[in-house]
């Protein structure tokens, strides 16, 4: 019997490495693959990660390759990045990377080479419902580092042809069994940080990318009062408080950054609380389109803790988000998650606060 192929996203970490080795003992044909993304190397793909990627495809046994992504990263990510910071919003490059390239460009190269899948080292689950006729994607076992907030996006056809290897293993169990293989990754630390930006700070990125984005504006309070200047709206972000000047009896907050006037609109925490906001460009992923509005649970960003919420779907993929309980510093740009215990509704991008 012929052996369904798997190509495996090879970071060189721990976690695809033993998703590559889980794969191999459920008797799949492994092939491992990195990705270059970055002309520069990148935390993720720097010629020690792609080394280590070879290494352990060697001590596994399994063909390996490294292949150029790098135009189609420059364009799917890097542009979008700098391009949100220019329109006043906060990018998410990880949801986009996963969605355009890890399961965009990567799995069109797997189906050619004749696998049936992609894999990653990702803490998330996917399993097809027969009664709904739907891939779903759901939370893995290990909660703290579930990573499903990222894959919002993702369409049912990424998700029939992808395998999360490790969505019923947690991080110390993963390390455990790579130590207990010998892997040279097994102790490695996971970068955290912007896997492109080899720079001190993403406004160093900015500046060397875009350097007409410095343009100096107004930092205004939420009355309208003039107190001061900024060098540029990308190095701002909502519910910032540093670079914003001191000598005030109150810390202040970035509330609102106006493209339009190139503004800053400063507050004080309490004013950074909304209740509503506008998601747009919604992927429905373990259910369809709802009619009506539905009650879940949101996360409006990865760190941040999901809260009970009505959704109300709209025209044009996008819905109105009613919170429970006030959300502090709503930020346009990042992405909202719905969640239903377990399970991944759907998703989108937060648009703009809705302020009652």
């Amino acid at each position: 019997m012929r052996r369904e192929k798997v190509v495996v996203a090879m970071s060189g970490g721990v976690d695809s490495s033993v998703a590559a080795y889980l794969l191999i003992q459920q008797g799949y044909e492994v092939i491992g693959i990195s990705m270059k993304l970055w002309q520069d190397g990148g935390r993720c793909c720097s010629p020690e990660n792609i080394e280590d990627a070879r290494r352990v495809a060697r001590i596994l046994s399994i063909p390996f390759y490294v292949v150029n992504l790098v135009n189609e990263f420059e364009k799917e990510v890097v542009e979008y990045f700098c391009e949100e910071y220019i329109n006043a919003r906060t990018p998410n490059p990880c949801v986009v990377c996963n969605e355009k390239i890890k399961f965009g460009v990567l799995l069109k190269k797997a189906r050619k080479l004749g696998a049936s899948y992609v894999a990653t080292g990702h803490y998330t689950k996917v399993n097809y419902d027969h009664k709904k006729g739907r891939y779903c994607l759901k939370k893995g076992k290990d909660r703290e580092k579930d990573q499903s907030y990222f894959l919002f996006s993702l369409s049912q056809y990424q998700l029939a042809h992808t395998i999360f290897p490790l969505s019923d293993w947690t991080k110390s169990e993963v390390k455990k069994l790579a130590d207990g293989l010998n892997l040279p990754v097994s102790q490695k630390k996971q970068s955290q940080e912007v896997c492109f930006i080899l720079q001190k700070s993403y406004n160093d990125f900015l500046i060397q990318r875009i350097p007409n984005s410095s343009r100096p504006g107004p930092l205004l309070t939420k009355e309208g009062r003039l107190i001061g200047t900024h060098k540029g709206i990308p190095f701002f972000t909502v519910g910032q408080r540093r670079g914003l000047g001191g000598g005030r009896r109150k810390p202040l907050y970035v509330m609102e950054i106006r493209k339009k006037d190139g503004a800053i609109i400063l507050g004080e925490r309490e004013d950074l609380y909304s209740r509503s906001m506008e998601v747009s460009r919604v992927n429905w992923v373990s259910i369809s389109q709802p009619e009506e509005k539905i009650t879940c649970k949101v996360k409006i960003r990865y760190q941040h803790p999901e809260s009970e919420a009505v959704v109300y779907p709209l025209e044009e993929k996008r819905c109105r988000v009613d919170f429970f309980q006030p959300q502090w510093a709503i930020t346009p740009g990042q992405a909202a998650v719905f969640y239903r215990e377990d399970t991944v509704l759907g998703g989108g991008w937060n648009e703009r606060v809705i302020r009652n």
